[in-house]
């Protein structure tokens, strides 16, 4: 039988494939798929968050969604307009959804992404299984709405997204026109999965992020002179407050 008596037939179908993720860092960190950020520690979230905020910078424009857990937000407080304006030069508006329960939220997050109207999905949820973060990823691909999970220190197990990161704080370099005053906030971020380049599962990239020119950027070396408090070094700019 002939390829075009099958297709006539429909047994036979194009299959068009998925966009490959790049190999470079972020490794499409806010540009497309599903991703998780986690917390190296209890107490992290805020390095977490910084990360976020600072390494999507290069996804497409648009208002963001940020959907959260009740719970979450009762614990660790929520990320201030403030801060999100200033990280963003003023141009990243953002929507806010609280849920009650974990599967609220998921099912928030893929009805925005379907939607198409949002450029990008960040969710502070309690867990995310497997058969949810493939739901989230299917949608994603096909609606090109990138979707950032932000979980706790204790997640593990195997999940579709496209990496886990695990965040920590670092000590900022010295302020060069106050002494007393932390400098800019950095982050260590460890790539634990990543699914476009499993080799490379296990690298740590210390980073820093500069408020002047809105950039994030490799440090090479520990930062020289006393260290500032790790509150601050750890995206000092994202301080979360009860709402």
């Amino acid at each position: 039988m002939s390829i075009a008596t099958l297709k006539a037939r429909g047994l036979l179908r194009t299959v068009q494939a998925a966009p490959s993720q790049p190999i470079a860092f972020p490794f499409g960190l806010g540009e497309r798929g599903v991703h998780e950020v986690a917390e190296a520690a209890y107490g992290d979230r805020a390095a977490a968050t910084g990360f976020v905020l600072t390494a999507a910078q290069r996804g497409r424009k648009g208002v963001w969604l940020w959907v959260c857990q009740a719970g979450i937000a009762r614990d660790l407080g929520h990320v201030p307009e403030a801060a999100l304006r200033e990280m963003s030069g003023g141009h990243r508006p953002r929507l806010s959804i609280h849920t009650r329960h974990g599967a609220d939220a998921l099912w928030a997050v893929e009805e925005a992404v379907v939607s198409g109207a949002v450029a990008h999905v960040v969710a502070e949820v309690e867990a995310a299984d497997f058969t949810a973060t493939r739901r989230l990823t299917l949608a994603s691909e096909k609606h090109g709405v990138p979707v950032t999970l932000l979980l706790p220190y204790a997640c593990d197990g195997a999940t579709a997204a496209a990496t886990r990161w695990r965040l920590a704080p670092r000590p900022s370099a010295p302020n060069p026109h106050d002494p007393h005053a932390p400098g800019y906030p950095r982050f260590r971020a460890v790539l634990e999965r990543c699914r476009a380049a499993p080799d490379l599962a296990g690298r740590t990239y210390d980073l820093e992020w500069n408020d002047e020119t809105l950039s994030l950027g490799l440090v090479s070396g520990m930062a020289a002179g006393p260290a500032a408090p790790r509150p601050a070094a750890g995206g000092g700019i994202v301080h979360r407050k009860a709402g």
